[in-house]
Order: structure tokens, then sequence, then C-alpha cells
């Protein structure tokens, strides 16, 4: 209990820090002064120095020897401290304790004798240990690469773990409460659907990310699409001389079993930088949802009870692989290629029952559909950084051309049933293929010029052109006898949709740093051309229209331990492809989806103010305003009776937020991090289906990760609750889960084991509810969360440190991501 009172203070003082400054009277402050020198009594310059508290070795303060190699702490307050030296070539050295009292102004520490290591390294870790969370000026940074979790998961599930971050039952991401969040691999974006974005993160080993950025508001460089902001996955990257790699070996089970192997092999020598990277698995997983829904007609009231149990099943195989080569001091050249092979098989059974009352049946049906699907990919991206000068300027280009095939090919058989069993007419065979195509071709470039030392221009230009082919070829069955079937064309849904559209960007940025305060003024222009054309029916969509996309950022330092931060830009969502595409995609004859061409794009002002106490504890206040906005509805077909999925344009949506972030440490071998984020969205719509809508709800979300140190063992739990919240016409109910897990090296640390398991008390589960003018309906779905996963990763090769790193965007992916579904 005690330690729990200590995290609460923590956050606490966040509040009050800055008031009981203001309040008492500060006392007296020191000095410390000290110096570096290494074995030959020389002085060590330019190395990191670390000021810890000797009780709990926190991290006070850092800085840097000069080229003296000397350095200076000021306004010290009373206690015992250590000093901590790093530099690359030397080991890590420590100062005996020394004390800071009360009323002195001048202390010098003990001098530091650093011990120079060995030439080639060889045999000394250097190790990074970042936080699980971290605040940086523009973003949020969640630090996978270290964390026990991350060994098993894929990208997917590790985004549910990031603050402020929630996946839903249709696996649209989120944050902080807002949909219309665009994901980037490696800084770059990537042409995909919905459902193809889904797959491809689902086959991302988690082994193989860095960091996940959570970008609440971008700065002009980036595209403008994303109302709630970017969400940028980070790869790693080759940090190390001579051949070297690492094989991921890992096996879960649940319900079912999964595994995923992965080979990462890298060979730097000299200016050449070579990478690859293999990985394959299978997953296996079992979903159930239930429908209860109520159809009202002008005479009558019809009630559905409908429960789908579906195993889906998905092999998967992807590549990558890419060279740098510095072709002088000032030049890289970079390409990357990428591609994807997915194979994935869907079993659904489905049973409905109807009525005229909820409790008693008068009918019910059941409905078989096998679906095979495959995904095939292709991207290929070339760069070149050349720094034309030692003071920062640059310039880099990118080139992109990606291909993505899609195909799924499905089989729905519906039988029809009185309530004592008998047949009630004949059954009903319809079947679908629908080939879809995706070509994408991008241009950038990037200007940097540090006019002085605390100024610098950025500027730049982008050219997209995005094609989509889809093509829905569809049969019903003309006998309707169970062993024979003879599928002809069905015109009622045979369609073809083709979308073509070209967006041509520039911007400029303008940073300017003062003694406590950075400002940075950035413009963007997009001009966006598209085409849709609904093929089998002459119907076109054409769009064209020239936005400006203005940002701001200021940060201020107040004192040594309080910053302020305020942002504020405007960013656009453009329909994602498969929102456009209005194709049906059935669950049974009653229940289906379908895309809307004649969506609108929706635009957004986003305003935050941030707070950082102690360069540790966050405090974000934020508001944003979206016209247009783009929603998921649930819609009725009173007629057939048929409740569909689509998405529609509602007149503003407006969301207020607030979020904490604290790391915390009980002991050395107890730390963790807290993050709590709060927040309220209204919808507004004049006319929709008849009616108005204002409806908005309050909302929070809690993530408490905790870190221990035992016996070589490093172990991580994590829990996590989401209140109850309202988006658009559903509302959500509340969903919360905990997760586990422990990891121990071997073999010099070229061995690490791994074990971890995700929701263990099976709690995690997506239950939603719509009731809106004719839309009566409630959603239970519970997906196969909990999981047991080992996972054994060996490293191999040569582990001498990298002696120069530079980045040249080789490990950039195609494109822009549209996440929603």
């Amino acid at each position: 209990m005690k330690q729990l009172t200590k995290i609460f203070i923590i956050v606490a003082l966040a509040f009050t820090g800055g008031r009981l400054n203001a309040q008492t009277t500060s006392p007296p402050r020191a000095t410390v002064t000290g110096a570096f020198i290494n074995d030959q009594s020389k002085p060590v310059d330019y190395a990191t120095v670390t000021l810890l508290r000797a009780k709990d070795s926190t991290v006070v303060k850092g800085t840097l020897t000069n080229d003296a190699g000397r350095y200076v702490f000021d306004k010290i307050t009373e206690g015992k401290y250590i000093i901590k030296g790093t530099s690359v070539g030397y080991q890590p050295a420590f100062t005996a304790a020394f004390d800071v009292a009360n009323g002195q102004t001048n202390v010098t520490a003990p001098v530091l004798n650093m011990a120079t290591a060995s030439r080639s390294l060889q045999g000394v870790n250097v190790v990074a240990s970042k936080p699980l969370i971290e605040r940086k000026l523009d973003r949020t940074v969640m630090n996978v690469e270290n964390s026990v979790l991350a060994a098993g998961n894929n990208a997917l599930e590790i985004l549910e773990r990031a603050p402020g971050v929630t996946v839903d039952k249709d696996d649209n991401i989120s944050l902080k409460g807002k949909q219309g969040v665009t994901v980037m691999i490696n800084d770059k974006l990537t042409y995909m659907s919905a459902q193809q974005l889904t797959t491809y993160l689902r086959s991302t080993d988690g082994s193989n990310i860095q960091s996940i950025e959570l970008i609440t508001n971008p700065s002009s460089k980036y595209d403008a699409s994303g109302n709630s902001g970017i969400i940028n996955i980070k790869l790693k990257k080759n940090k190390m001389i001579g051949t070297n790699g690492s094989l991921t070996v890992n096996g879960a089970y649940g319900k079912n079993f999964r595994d995923n192997t992965s080979l990462t092999l890298n060979h730097k020598n000299g200016n050449l930088n070579v990478f690859a990277t293999l990985t394959r698995g299978d997953i296996n997983r079992e979903n159930v949802i239930a429908i209860d829904r109520r159809v009202d007609s002008a005479s009558k009231s019809t009630y559905f009870k409908q429960q789908t149990n579906m195993f889906n099943k998905i092999h998967y195989n992807n590549y990558r692989f890419g060279a740098d080569y510095a072709t002088s001091k000032k030049n890289t050249l970079g390409f990357v290629v990428n591609g994807d092979y997915t194979n994935e098989y869907n079993d659904n059974t489905g049973i409905t029952r109807l009525g005229l009352t909820p409790a008693a049946a008068d009918s019910y049906q059941t409905t078989i559909a096998d679906m095979k699907q495959t995904y095939r990919s292709f991207s290929a991206n070339i760069n070149d950084k050349y720094q034309i000068d030692t003071l920062g300027q640059e310039i880099s280009v990118d080139a992109d051309y990606s291909k993505y095939r899609n195909n799924s090919d499905a089989i729905y058989d519906t039988y029809f049933f009185r309530p004592d069993g008998s047949t009630q007419r004949r059954p009903l065979f319809i079947a679908n293929q629908t080939p879809s195509t995706i070509t994408i071709w991008t241009q950038k470039v990037d200007y940097t010029l540090p006019i002085t030392k605390t100024l610098k221009f950025e500027a730049g230009a982008k050219f997209s052109s995005v094609k989509t082919d889809n093509d829905l070829q569809a049969q019903v069955d003309s006998t309707g006898t169970v062993n024979s079937h003879q599928f002809v064309n069905d015109p009622t849904r045979t369609n073809r949709f083709v979308y073509d559209e070209k967006i041509a960007a520039g911007y400029i940025n303008l940073g300017k740093t003062f003694a406590k305060t950075s400002v940075q003024l950035g413009l963007r222009a997009e001009n966006t051309s598209s085409t849709g054309d609904l093929v089998t029916y002459n119907q076109v969509v054409k769009r064209n229209y020239l936005n400006l996309f203005p940002s701001l950022f200021v940060n201020h330092t107040l004192s040594d331990k309080h910053e302020l931060g305020f942002s504020y830009s405007r960013r656009i969502d453009r329909p994602n492809y498969d929102n456009l595409n209005p194709f049906r995609f059935y669950l049974d004859q009653y229940t289906y989806e379908q895309g809307n061409p004649f969506l609108r794009p929706q635009y957004t002002n986003s305003f935050e103010l941030s707070y950082t106490y102690n360069k540790t504890i966050n405090l974000t206040l934020g508001y944003s305003h979206t016209t247009d906005v783009s929603t998921q509805v649930i819609l009725t077909d009173t007629i057939t009776k048929a409740t569909y999925q689509t998405n529609l344009n509602l007149n503003s949506q407006d969301s207020y937020n607030a979020n904490v972030n604290s790391p915390f440490t009980i002991t050395k071998w107890w730390t963790g991090n807290i993050n709590a984020t709060a927040f309220y969205q209204k919808f507004k719509s004049d006319s929709l289906l008849g009616g108005q809508l204002n409806a908005g709800k309050f909302a929070y979300q809690v993530r408490l990760t905790q870190n221990f140190l035992f016996a070589g063992f490093k172990a991580e739990v994590s829990g996590n609750y989401q209140s109850s919240l309202r988006y658009g016409l559903f509302d959500i109910k509340p969903q919360y889960a905990v997760d586990a897990g422990v990891s121990r090296s071997f073999a010099q640390k070229k061995l690490n084991i791994k074990f971890s398991v995700s929701d263990i008390f099976d709690t995690r589960r997506n239950n939603v509810s719509s009731h809106y003018q004719n839309v009566n309906l409630d959603v239970r779905q519970k997906n196969e969360t909990r999981l047991a996963r080992l996972t054994l990763t060996y490293n191999f090769g040569n582990s001498k440190i990298k002696i120069r790193q530079h980045q040249s965007g080789a490990d950039d992916e195609k494109g822009r991501v549209k996440s929603g579904g």
C-alpha cells in the first residue's frame, strides 16, 4: 500500500510542483564541478557525465565534458551524490560518493579516472537502458526493443499496449479515443486498405520493432492525413560492423497454436551496409460474434438472434532486404525492397433465429461461409542523401514503387428451417471472387538549411499517384441442390470499381531557438485530384481540391524542472480505399458491409498544450474540431430486413482530452510507468437517418506497466482499463486485461529466452450497441486473446560496435497508410 501511495504522490507532484515553487523560499543551491582523465592523465573530452543520487542511483542531471575534460552542474540541492562517466573507447566509471552540504555554493567532485577499453571493444556491453515510455518535443515514444512483452507479439498486438491507443473489434485503430490514425513504418507511409494494413501488422514480428512513436500534432513536413495524428513504427537498424544477425523462434498457444520464425542478417564493411530480414509464420485463431437486433417495419417488428463462430488460419512469408553505401563523406545512396506472401482461410458457421418476439423463434437459418484470401505485395525504395556542408545543410531524395495484389474467393451456403427443424425452403448458395490491385508511385525531396546556429529552414515537395482496381464477380446457384452447384452470374451484385488519386504537395518549415524558447512555423499545401468510377453502373465521382495546412510548435523552459509546450495543426482525412468501394461483403444474407463512393474528406483543427516536470512526468491537454467527420454507422433495410455497416459524413466532432504519463522507481529492481487518458467526444449531425444526432460521453483509459529485475531475470506486468465510451452511433462497453512476461539471457547474452501470457484472465472483449432511430443493435465479440508464448532469440556473428552510423532512410517503406475499417 505504501508503494502505491508513492506512485500517486509522484503523479500529484506534476500538478503541484510549480505552485510549491512559487510559494516557498528555495534553499541555497550549489555548483558542482569536476574533471575526467584517462590512463595517461590526459583529459577525456566530450564524455557523457551523469549526476546520480547515492542512495538509489536515480538520475538528477546530465551533461558533457568540454575539450579540457571538465564539467559543471549548477543549482544542486543538499544531498549525497555520485558522478558516472561514459565515453566511446572507455569503460564506464563512477566516482566515490560525495556530499553537498546545506549552504555550500561550490563543490568539487572527485576526479574520475576512466580506463581505456580494448581496441576492438569486444566483450564490452554498452547498454542504453531507455524507459518504456518517453516524452519528446512533438511525440510520445514507446521503446519496444527491450520490453519482455514485445517478444512473440505481432505489431498489431503491441500497438494495443501503446499509451492512448485502442484497437476495436474490427481492428480500427484509435488514438486518445479518436479514429483516423495514420500508421507509418520508419517515417514513411504505406498505401494499404484497412484489411491489408491489419494483415501486414499481424505478420510483423514484434522482435523486429525498435519503438513506436505517437505524434498527435505532426509538423508540416509530414503528410496532412490523419485527424488524430500519426503512429510511426520504427524497425530495428544495424548498429554493428562486420557480419552478424539473429534468429528468433516463438510459439504461442491459446485455443489454437501459432508460430513465427524470423532471421535477420547484417553486413557492414567500410562504407557498405547490407541487411536482410526473412519472416514466416502461422496464425490460427477463433472468434465468436453474437448479434441481437430488432428491425421495425410499418406493420411489425422482427427480432434477430445471431451467433457466428469464425475460425481464421493465416500463413505468411515476408522478406525485406536492402543496402546503403556512402559514396563519399557527404553522400549516401540506398535502396530497400519489401515483399509479402500471405494466404488466409476463413471458415465461418452462423445460426440466425428470427421471430416476432424476442423470446421465441418462428424460423431459423444456418450459414456456412468458406473464404480463401491471398495477399501479394512488392515494394521498392531508392534514396539519396547529400550533405552539402558541415553546418547541416543537406538534401534527400526518395522514389517509391509499390504493388499489392489481393484476391478473395468465397462461397456462402444458407439453409432455412422451421422451429421444429424441418426444411422451410430451398437453400441459397452464392459465390463471389474479388480480385483487387493497388499500384502506387511516389517521389519526394526534402531540403534542410541551418541559416544560423539558432535558425533553421526546411522545405520539400512530394508527388504520389495511386490507382486501385476492384472487380466483384458474383454468382448464384440456379439449382438449389447441395451436391451439384450450377453457378450463374448475379447481375445485381457483379460490379467493378476503379479509383485513381493523385496528390501534389509542398511544405516549408522555419524553426527558431531563443534562450529558453523554441518556435517552429510550418505550412503545407496539398492538391488532390481523384476519380472514382463504378464501371458497371457508369457512376463517376470526380474531385479536385487544394488545401493549406498550417502548423505551429512552441516550447518554453520555465526552469530546470518545468517545461511548457503548445502545438497547432490542421489536417485532412481522405476516405480509405475500402470505405469508397461500394461492394458488399457478406456475413450472411441479413448482415453485410458496404462502402460508400460518395464519402467526402474530413478536416480537423487540433490544439495541444503540454507540461513536463523534471523531464519525466508529462501532462497534455488537447482539443480538436473535425468537420464532415466520416464515421462508421449501422443501417437497416426495412424491406429486405438486412442490417449493413457503412460509412457516412456527419456534421462535426469535438474532442477534448487530457493525458498524464509518469515513470516511477520504487526500488532499484522495481520500476514502472503509469499512463492515464481522459477524453470527451461529441458528435453532431442535422439529418442522420431522418433525425438529429447530438451525442457525447466522458471516457478514460488507464495503463500501468511494472518492471522487475531479480536473479538475472527481467519481468514485466502490464494492466489496462478502458471505460465505456461513445463513438458516433456506437456505445462501446468497458474493456480491461492483464499481461505478464519474464525473460533471461544466457551464453554471454547471445541467447535470450522469454515467456509471456497475454490477457491472463481472458477478459478482453468487444461489446458494442447502437440504438438510434430505426437502428436497434447489440454486438458481443470475443476474440482469442489469452495466449501463452515462448520465444527464443539467438544472436550470432561479430558484435563490435559500429564506428560511424548514418541514417539514409533506406529502411523506409512506401506511401500512405489509411487505418480504420
